[in-house]
């Protein structure tokens, strides 16, 4: 296991995480750290997620709305369990 942090959340609020690392492989123990008061914690990804897309921190449904950085970046459009990519295929904006 690594000791650099392969997904950031910004604040404990947050509901998905940002990969930071290249090649996140499914079934991977990542090291997570939350920038707001620099704690770490793990779980594991369950899908592969490319560098710069966001992982599911807890069980999100349709309809929830997503927090990235302490804001609501949309809403989700189908299911990602924590672990689960998210990314345009089950998040939408509300912009429109």
């Amino acid at each position: 296991m690594t000791e650099e942090p392969q997904l950031l959340m910004h604040d404990r609020a947050d509901n998905v995480g940002v990969v930071v690392v290249e090649d996140l492989k499914a079934g991977t123990e990542m090291l997570c750290r939350i920038t707001e008061d620099n704690s770490t914690f793990r779980m594991t990804v369950l899908d592969d997620v490319p560098i710069g897309h966001k992982v599911a921190i807890v069980d999100l449904v349709k309809d929830d709305t997503v927090i990235k950085y302490g804001e609501d970046i949309g809403r989700m459009v189908g299911d990602a369990a924590k672990g689960k990519h998210v990314h345009v295929h089950n998040l939408k904006t509300k912009r429109w």
